[in-house]
């Protein structure tokens, strides 16, 4: 994935934000946060370099002047339309010659799989 992404100098988190960004368009920092299941500086490092290459915008929220909302810049935008996707290159390589149902079986067993992950990180939080 990063050899995919060095090129447009992008780091694979930052390729996440910007993803998660053109697709589901504007939101919350701290949301973000929890949905990339990353520390918090780690998630301010990686925005702070997307708003220095121009390809994210980060506004105080309208209803919480503490709060950041992150929104994808038209530069970002573009930049988004020519990437390649490194997940599809990734599982055309590593899936390339194997059967349909095996993949929609190994698929469905991994999200299976990681949905208990974060069921049980859930209850364990909790305790």
């Amino acid at each position: 994935m990063d050899s995919v992404l060095r090129p447009y100098n992008l780091g694979t988190t930052q390729w996440y934000v910007l993803y998660l960004l053109a697709n589901d368009g504007p939101m919350n920092q701290r949301d973000l946060t929890s949905m990339l299941e990353i520390e918090r500086a780690t998630l301010s490092a990686v925005i702070s370099a997307l708003v220095r290459k121009g390809l994210i915008d980060q506004v105080p929220d309208a209803d919480d002047q503490r709060q950041k909302v992150l929104k994808i810049t038209t530069t970002g935008t573009n930049l988004w339309s020519t990437l390649p996707d490194p997940i599809e290159l990734i599982a055309t390589v590593a899936f390339d010659g194997v059967d349909d149902n095996d993949i929609a079986t190994t698929n469905r067993i991994l999200r299976e799989a990681t949905q208990r992950l974060i069921d049980y990180k859930k209850k364990a939080s909790k305790s």
